[in-house]
């Protein structure tokens, strides 16, 4: 129970999630973000083609990237998105429900997608693109992995205009805890979804967009970083900085902490952990 009560305690707008009515035609704010999305990856994949070693690979090399290939790589990226997310929230959080109710999972008008099976998803979209172009696999994955992080942050600004997966309840005194109504309390919460897009998205985008321009060779030209290491990076820094933030937010009511009071959201990080882990020591190792 909380020990007091904050006086000037943030409370959550309630955001009328129509953001523009056309007669019968509704668009909301989660389409919007949706498209903020979208958009970003467009404008930094573009930027990405003057990147080493995009910039100077030689066609059939399995490096190259053309204006025609991002486009189409934000093709393959949103199929992975919606049916690994929705398969991934299926298996992940609620099995024994759409066992019973398989077609429902197809119902993804109700709502329901899991980041990490997302990703995974994108993981298999990037494997079939690359080899429909006869391109190397993790050249695709590090070219768009500092692209990924935008459109995480607009996710979570979608959310948090949603009044959607706050964060836990708190008494820590803390200026920014907020009550969202939509819980059904008025107590006050971290804005984890606000956390998210800091962390996860604009913090993750700078530090893999800093390593992914390379680094400056001994002739002043720009050198690639060895192949896989910014995929790997981008593994490590999301499963770490989503491990935390899960301490904030409010674990899914249906799965509550599990083993080691930890989150279905944290234990789906370990696995990404190690991935990272792996994947950058093998690429460090190659270049050595």
């Amino acid at each position: 129970m909380l020990r007091g009560t904050i006086l000037s305690m943030l409370v959550h707008p309630r955001f009328d999630p129509v953001a523009l009515q056309l007669g019968p035609v509704a668009i909301h704010w989660y389409g919007l973000t949706y498209l903020l999305a979208f958009g970003l990856f467009i404008l930094l994949a573009r930027m990405r083609l003057q990147h080493p070693p995009y910039a100077s690979a030689v066609p059939g090399s399995g490096l190259s990237m053309t204006a025609r290939d991002v486009e189409d790589l934000l093709f393959y990226g949103v199929v992975g998105v919606v049916l690994g997310g929705r398969l991934g929230y299926c298996l992940f959080y609620k099995p024994d429900y759409y066992l019973q109710n398989p077609l429902e999972i197809f119902a993804v008008w109700q709502g329901g997608m899991a980041f990490h099976g997302g990703m995974l998803g994108v993981i298999v979209a990037m494997v079939v693109f690359a080899r429909m172009r006869g391109k190397r696999w993790l050249a695709v994955t590090d070219f768009i992995a500092p692209c990924v992080p935008t459109g995480l942050a607009a996710g979570r600004l979608g959310n948090f205009i949603n009044g959607e997966l706050w964060g836990r309840a708190s008494d820590g005194g803390y200026a920014w805890l907020m009550a969202f109504p939509q819980s059904g309390t008025m107590v006050p919460r971290h804005p984890s979804q606000l956390y998210q897009l800091a962390l996860e998205g604009l913090l993750l985008f700078g530090f893999l967009w800093w390593v992914a321009r390379g680094t400056r060779g001994a002739n002043g030209q720009r050198v690639a970083r060895p192949l896989g290491l910014v995929s790997g990076l981008f593994l490590l820094g999301y499963g770490a900085l989503r491990f935390v933030v899960e301490y904030f937010r409010e674990p899914d009511r249906y799965l509550g902490l599990l083993a080691a009071n930890l989150s279905m959201g944290q234990w789906l990080c370990v696995p990404m952990l190690a991935a990272g882990a792996a994947l950058v020591a093998w690429s460090l190792r190659r270049k050595a």
